[in-house]
């Protein structure tokens, strides 16, 4: 399996293509931002003209779009109708779990094996070949993606059958948002009560209030490892796409009666934050301690 067809080639999916051929996979790739191209073709990959030419005649497909209606959109239009029989279908993009299952059931009434593995980890983990990838599908078809996968990522994880990926991504990230806010509370708080951010890091860090926002993505300048916080908040995981996570995460605690009042609270907190000002929706999700 050595000829990828990307689609969808934005912050993230740049990096994953770029490892892809650093990998030995030839890779020929698609985005409808020119610039996007342009990129891709810095990193190593062939251009396609168009999506459609792009899926003909390659080993597997692997997608990283925005939303659930444009992968259902594109995999019912252009990629299942013009693939081979035996190309296996990877989508890395983090949707609703409905819809992901949806284009499973499409891809599997004709035959293809398909995966939905959406990613954790952020830009550079991206750039760096780091993911984590949450996998959903059946078990012939995930011991085929993971040879695809490995080489963009360091952990693979089989979720389930097709949708799980999804659900566990929508779940970690509903943690991941809520436990980002309370981290920003605490840092502020330390700061109002006058103890330096650095000690207070130094003991958290150590002690039972220890998260991941706090030792490995810390919102405090200056404090822990490197961090967009470090860089004005540039870059990273943008706050409208941790809202738009939460939104995910919400529509299925909805779909199956789950109470999660925290959650609710964190996307209520980040659509605000962004609804706020333009500017904030492309700040890393740590930003919104400006806010507390």
């Amino acid at each position: 399996m050595k000829n990828i067809a990307f689609i969808g080639l934005g912050n993230m999916g740049s990096g994953m293509a770029k490892n892809l051929v650093k990998n030995g996979f030839s890779v020929l790739a698609f985005d409808l931002s020119n610039e996007a191209m342009a990129v891709a073709k810095t990193n190593g990959c062939e251009l396609a003209e168009s999506a459609e030419q792009a899926v003909k005649n390659c080993d597997a497909v692997v997608t990283m779009l925005p939303a659930g209606k444009h992968v259902k959109s594109i995999y019912e239009d252009t990629i299942l109708p013009n693939v081979n029989e035996s190309t296996l279908l990877l989508d890395c993009s983090t949707i609703d779990v409905a819809t992901a299952k949806l284009v499973g059931e499409m891809a599997q009434a004709k035959c293809l094996l398909m995966v939905d593995a959406p990613v954790s980890g952020g830009t550079k983990a991206a750039g760096d070949g780091t993911l984590t990838f949450m996998v959903g599908g059946e078990k012939a078809a995930f011991e085929q993606a993971e040879k695809v996968l490995s080489a963009m990522g360091k952990k693979i994880i089989h979720a389930g059958d097709c949708g799980a990926g999804q659900s566990a991504k929508i779940c970690n990230n509903m943690l991941l948002g809520a436990s980002m806010i309370a981290t920003c509370e605490a840092f502020q708080l330390a700061e109002k009560l006058a103890l330096d951010p650095q000690v207070f890091f130094d003991i958290a860090s150590n002690a039972s209030g220890q998260t991941w926002s706090m030792t490995s993505y810390c919102p405090v300048k200056g404090v822990g490892p490197a961090s967009p916080a470090d860089n004005d908040f540039a870059g990273g995981f943008a706050a409208a796409l941790m809202l738009k996570d939460l939104t995910l995460a919400m529509q299925g605690a909805e779909s199956v009666g789950a109470n999660v009042p925290m959650g609710e609270r964190a996307a209520e907190l980040y659509r605000e934050y962004c609804e706020k000002a333009q500017e904030n929706g492309g700040l890393d999700f740590s930003s919104i301690i400006k806010t507390l």
